[in-house]
């Protein structure tokens, strides 16, 4: 089954059938984004599937015809302070509902890639692996991925010496190696930096 053809499956129950994925759950810095995508049936995007397998060209291209082609799209996002607050998980939750409720449309159900599904006032289906099933979903992770990987560009700009631009702020050696050298800033996940400083504290203690 292609994943068109899974997401018609949903429309011959569902007048209106919605794809939802997140972005940014493991990096070290910056906000989690969100898209919600919805597609009229007979549309089938060529070359679509989960954000992750695609080369960041790819995706570019894809972000665009995708914007086009859907009847309706949204990316929002949740904040590091919301990350902190909440958990990463409810943060990525609250992005998702957020893109939901931000579509000019109600869906009839929302497809959500994982196993958990953000409480909203609309039908939820979880859908395991659905970015590499349906093709809202992956649509879905494509604008999150794109987006996200855009704003991690221009917080380079504000922060050059952490050279976001080359990993998006995930926890690369890279990273890391900038984060010893200038020490975190505003838009780094103190939650996600506790296991390394503890990691560091003992390794200092071990040879100190």
């Amino acid at each position: 089954m292609t994943l068109s053809e899974f997401d018609r499956e949903y429309s011959k129950h569902f007048r209106v059938v919605c794809g939802c994925d997140e972005a940014g759950r493991g990096p070290l810095a910056g906000d989690v984004f969100a898209a919600a995508v919805v597609f009229d049936d007979n549309t089938v995007i060529e070359g679509i599937n989960d954000s992750k397998k695609l080369t960041e060209k790819k995706r570019e291209q894809l972000f665009d015809e995708i914007k086009q082609k859907a009847l309706f799209w949204s990316i929002k996002t949740a904040s590091v302070e919301e990350i902190e607050n909440l958990n990463i998980l409810n943060a990525a939750m609250l992005a998702m509902k957020r893109a939901i409720e931000d579509l000019a449309v109600v869906p009839d159900i929302c497809l959500i890639d994982g196993n958990k599904p953000p409480v909203v006032d609309v039908k939820t289906e979880a859908v395991v692996k659905g970015d590499a099933k349906s093709q809202s979903i992956a649509a879905a992770s494509i604008l999150a991925k794109v987006a996200r990987d855009r704003y991690m560009l221009m917080l380079s700009k504000q922060y050059p010496q952490y050279q976001f631009e080359k990993h998006k702020g995930y926890g690369t050696k890279l990273h890391y190696q900038m984060i010893d050298e200038y020490g975190p800033c505003e838009i780094h996940r103190p939650s996600f930096l506790k296991k390394y400083y503890a990691k560091l504290s003992e390794h200092q203690q071990k040879n100190g």
